[in-house]
């Protein structure tokens, strides 16, 4: 079948193809046999890192006549197998390229291909089949549209260090899903690629590992079937130990330490076990050093975050490993200085890291302030971490702006009042003020969710509100009046909420009648969830406990809150019900 690009495209190319192009192209359609092979050869040295040779190949049609060349059982091996590299070379050009060879259904043929005996010819088509494979623009689900596929892929792993190379390699980047992770762990993956890890290959071993890194990627099956594995008597979480020794190359330390991560985080090694305490969080912080690479960096930072997320301990023991904290605060000044890069290219490579490596820095600090007070308390506040994280919330950047207030938003969730103070202290009322009004939803939705942390617990709620109080109330108002989503006015009804738990901050809602009214209002929503944060917030203001009382219930009872209480407790969903019968009860108390 004929291999067509859009006409603007094949017309402007054209322009430049030559008559030698054509000549390549004219000789693989000689009756002779032997002048079309050395036509092939010919190619394959006349295409070799020239990309607009290989661009005028592939228009003018050499693709379909190579595939049908390599599929017809009259050609000889030695041809078969220079056109699969010739197609291989036109693969390594530009996207457009390979998107070329996709439409001209290149897969379903090279995969025809590794049914042939001959060794030489299948090591051919799987390095032509890798190169496809590994391009961002081919569709990877073309590697499962046959079931027969993958067993056969299984089969020949053990022809040679170049299948077990090439087929570890599509494997790890077609492995895109949890369905793509079952279909390998059902076909034999862990008992056929484990054999790997020794093999005297270093770039068979990297490929098997980075096949495990995917296929135990947040799985629990394959991580708990990992853990039993044994590698020539070795278990293979110690194998993955060994290579994570310093003297490997950096890529085995990194990948085998997120083999390591993955089987935690999925339970198959406990979050104490001295492989993680003392091998897997070593490395990973090494791996955040300044002496890597940005990408290195990258990765190491996002994995860490990753291994410690949901454990105090891993935490704790991070926060004091190797100046960690202070390593981050690295990662947000990078690239130091834009003059002394030349290169535009490395200046466009590096800027674009340096985004990626303050995302994985948010994730790192986002992961270490979340669970433990001392961390926040000790490590954070000394690194002068909050004024860096303030200062980005005053990004161009949306992205910055979110990242930054998230970060912020963790720290300040059950933090002490000294943190929170910091926090107020270095954001600052205006600030606050500008991003509560920011038109960036996600960026409005995490500094209501920082304000909420900050207003949570009564001594907090006090403090806070005594020195900015006015400023809150009114961007409370602002929102509440605005077009804003449900969830934006529902978080900003729980802020309310929170200040109502106060024990002076209450006063501010109560002897302001215009925000009262807002409450009355939204208890009366045709949404469920505005009408629970509304009635969360009056129940806190007529809670009978607390001093004064009795002359909010009685300025709530004229204001007619009591009336639409009573109506709520019909109400069919059973929490809003349950939420008025509460607020009801103080009153009859």
């Amino acid at each position: 079948m004929a291999c067509l690009l859009e006409a603007p495209l094949r017309i402007s190319v054209l322009s430049e193809v030559t008559a030698t192009s054509r000549h390549y192209v004219d000789r693989l359609f000689d009756p002779d046999p032997q002048k079309v092979l050395q036509g092939v050869i010919d190619m394959k040295n006349a295409v070799i890192g020239n990309n607009k040779q290989k661009a005028n190949l592939i228009v003018l049609g050499a693709v379909p006549r190579l595939l049908y060349l390599l599929q017809q059982s009259s050609s000889s091996a030695e041809l078969r197998t220079e056109c699969a590299v010739v197609l291989g070379s036109l693969a390594m050009g530009t996207e457009n390229n390979i998107k070329s060879l996709v439409d001209c259904h290149i897969i379903p043929a090279l995969l025809q291909g590794l049914v042939c005996p001959d060794l030489v010819f299948i090591e051919a088509c799987l390095r032509c089949l890798r190169t496809v494979f590994i391009s961002p623009v081919t569709p990877v689900q073309l590697l499962y549209t046959d079931p027969t596929v993958i067993p056969h892929l299984m089969s020949l792993l053990s022809r040679s260090q170049r299948t077990q190379e090439y087929i570890t390699q599509i494997f790890s980047h077609c492995c895109k899903t949890p369905e793509h992770q079952t279909i390998l762990f059902n076909h034999g993956a862990i008992q056929n690629i484990a054999p790997l890890l020794i093999s005297p290959s270093f770039k068979v071993r990297m490929q098997a590992l980075k096949c495990f890194s995917v296929l135990a990627y947040e799985n629990t099956q394959v991580s708990m079937t990992l853990v039993k594995v044994l590698v020539d008597g070795e278990l293979l979480s110690q194998v993955f130990v060994r290579m994570m020794q310093r003297d490997n190359p950096i890529e085995m330390q990194l990948t085998a330490a997120k083999c390591l991560t993955y089987m935690c985080r999925a339970g198959a090694i406990r979050t104490d076990d001295n492989c993680i305490v003392l091998k897997t969080l070593p490395c990973l912080v090494r791996m955040c050093s300044k002496d890597r690479l940005l990408e290195e960096r990258v990765e190491g930072a996002e994995t860490l975050a990753f291994l410690m997320e949901p454990d105090v301990e891993l935490q704790r023991i991070a926060s004091v490993t190797d100046h960690l904290v202070a390593m981050l605060a690295d990662y947000f000044k990078y690239p130091s200085s834009v003059s002394a890069i030349t290169d535009i290219k490395r200046l466009d490579h590096d800027l674009k890291h340096a985004h990626e490596l303050r995302q994985a820095a948010f994730k790192l600090y986002a992961s270490l302030g979340s669970n433990d007070e001392d961390i926040r308390k000790k490590p954070i506040l000394e690194s002068g971490v909050i004024e860096l994280l303030c200062s980005l919330t005053q990004s161009d950047s949306p992205a910055l702006r979110v990242n930054g207030i998230w970060a912020l938003m963790n720290m300040a969730f059950q933090a002490d009042q000294k943190v929170k103070v910091e926090i107020m202290r270095a954001l600052g009322t205006e600030q606050l003020f500008r991003l509560l009004s920011d038109p960036d939803t996600n960026v409005l939705m995490k500094t209501l969710g920082l304000l909420r942390n900050l207003l949570s617990t009564r001594p907090h709620i006090d403090q806070i509100m005594s020195s900015h109080g006015k400023q809150i109330m009114q961007a409370v108002t602002l929102i509440l009046e605005g077009e804003h989503s449900i969830e934006v006015k529902e978080q900003t009804l729980c802020i309310l909420a929170n200040i109502a738990d106060g024990n002076t901050a209450k006063e501010l809602i109560m002897t302001n009648d215009d925000m009262l009214q807002k409450v009355k209002y939204y208890m009366g929503h045709s949404n469920v969830k505005l009408q629970l944060a509304a009635t969360f917030c009056i129940s806190n203001l007529v809670w009978n406990e607390e001093d004064g009382s009795q002359e909010r219930q009685d300025k709530l009872r004229e204001m007619g809150f009591v009336d639409i209480l009573h109506k709520l407790t019909q109400a069919s969903d059973p929490n809003l019900c349950d939420r008025a019968k509460t607020a009801m009860q103080q009153y009859l108390a």
